[in-house]
């Protein structure tokens, strides 16, 4: 992938949540929604911009929910949730989306989910959904690096700039507490950076082993200022980060994740 020709220097990082956006259901345009909240603040987008955005207003503009009430708990279903503890219809509602169960556990579900991601529940939430408390939860979008290579085409055929779009979600991680934000779907954006062989450290020594997760870094920045409760700012623009930006959508999120034959915790 080219790298934007404008500069290859990290400039100040910042990010800047996006106030004023709406409410998001099925068929609203998150690009759209973005511009329109950028104009009401008198701001607009720049060549280089970052556009984070949160799975969970992706998925409602997709019309991903599901009403429990209505799913039918199959055999698989039945005893998953009798090993953890789960409500059968959320069980299968897992299994709906999972490739694999990894670990059942009654503090989570670790699930592969079909698009390769590995996390809690297959990534399906109740918070911040609307009729979350009477039994309607949220799926992340089909595949979301699609999703984010879309949402990127309308952005900069409306603005004319040149931006890069994550989508991102809160995920935990193995031997850690608490959640952070991770990339699960990107266009336009260096996901990882292989610094192997071609840096050295302090010492002169070449580096061996450094591969940056540069797209789940600034994800995580971004989620961090954007909030995760009532703030209502499911999208900020990371600015100084053009460096890692480029022209083409690139391969997405999924190319930043371990190949399941090298998974070494099996």
């Amino acid at each position: 992938m080219s790298r934007s020709d404008d500069t290859n220097a990290i400039g100040d990082l910042s990010v800047h949540p996006i106030a004023g956006l709406p409410m998001f259901a099925r068929g609203l345009s998150v690009a759209t929604s973005i511009c329109a909240a950028l104009a009401e603040g008198g701001q607009a987008l720049r060549d280089g911009d970052i556009c984070v955005i949160a799975q969970k207003i992706v998925s409602k503009s997709e019309g991903r929910t599901v009403e429990l009430a209505a799913t039918v708990p199959g055999r698989d279903a039945q005893d998953l949730a009798a090993r953890t503890g789960r409500d059968p219809a959320m069980a299968q509602a897992i299994l709906n989306e999972s490739a694999e169960i990894l670990r059942p556990h009654p503090a989570a579900i670790i699930a592969r989910h079909h698009t390769g991601h590995v996390l809690a529940n297959a990534g399906i939430d109740a918070s911040n959904v609307e009729g979350g408390d009477t039994g309607v939860v949220l799926l992340w979008p089909v595949d979301p690096d699609a999703s984010a290579r879309a949402i990127r085409a309308q952005l900069n055929a409306a603005t004319g700039s040149r931006v890069a779009v994550i989508i991102a979600d809160s995920m935990g991680r193995a031997w850690r507490i608490g959640t952070i934000g991770t990339a699960i779907g990107c266009a336009g954006l260096t996901v990882l950076e292989d610094r192997r062989g071609k840096a050295v450290d302090l010492y002169g020594r070449t580096l061996q082993a450094t591969v940056i997760a540069i797209a789940d870094s600034i994800a995580a920045m971004a989620v961090l200022a954007m909030g995760e409760g009532d703030e209502g700012t499911p999208v900020a623009l990371v600015r100084g980060a053009m460096r890692w930006t480029c022209d083409e959508d690139g391969p997405g999120a999924a190319s930043g994740l371990r190949a399941m034959e090298q998974d070494m915790f099996r």
